[in-house]
């Protein structure tokens, strides 16, 4: 059980019937009335945020997700196959479970799954990844004063927008929270 008076960001309670991530808490003290903890809570399973407000000292139990390394291995139909580092064990997965950075998901890559119970809540891609340039316009020379950019399709099928000097098979490196291009990669 955690108090609310103990609620920080990132701190995952179990809430109406679903795990739940704070985003933000503040603890406010009314001049006259209660104090109580206004929060703002984000459901690990839907993505959905509300605002909450819980009355100082309330007490709930906490959510414990367990964090575990694993290999995407191979892709089974429409099924990705996970296996964990330490058991050896194979997981399937949706791309839905998954989540929308299955864009960037290549064999070999290690992940990190977030779990409560046997429930699979989120997973977790490294923050940047080195794809393939496999398809894009030719970048014209002179083009670079105005600092353009053109999109560029990866080895995973995921659409980038890249700087006009990119020219298809470089390698780069992209940001997995922001979609964005980081820079080339050697």
């Amino acid at each position: 059980m955690i108090s609310s008076n103990d609620f920080r960001p990132g701190v995952s309670i179990e809430w109406k019937g679903g795990v739940w991530k704070i985003v933000e808490s503040l603890h406010v003290k009314p001049g006259k009335g209660s104090a109580f903890v206004r929060t703002k809570l984000k459901n690990v399973q839907s993505g959905s945020v509300v605002e909450e407000t819980f009355r100082a000292g309330e007490t709930m139990p906490q959510a414990t997700l367990e964090k575990i390394k694993m290999q995407h291995t191979y892709k089974d139909g429409d099924q990705f196959v996970f296996m964990d580092m330490e058991s050896f064990e194979e997981s399937n997965l949706t791309p839905a479970q998954i989540g929308p950075n299955v864009k960037y998901l290549k064999e070999g890559m290690e992940v990190s799954i977030v779990r409560w119970g046997e429930q699979i809540m989120e997973v977790e891609l490294p923050n940047t990844v080195v794809l393939v340039v496999t398809d894009t316009d030719p970048g014209m020379k002179g083009d670079t004063a105005t600092g353009g950019s053109k999109p560029a399709i990866v080895e995973t099928g995921a659409q980038v927008t890249v700087p006009l000097f990119i020219s298809i098979g470089e390698k780069i490196k992209i940001d997995t929270r922001t979609d964005q291009y980081v820079g080339r990669e050697s």
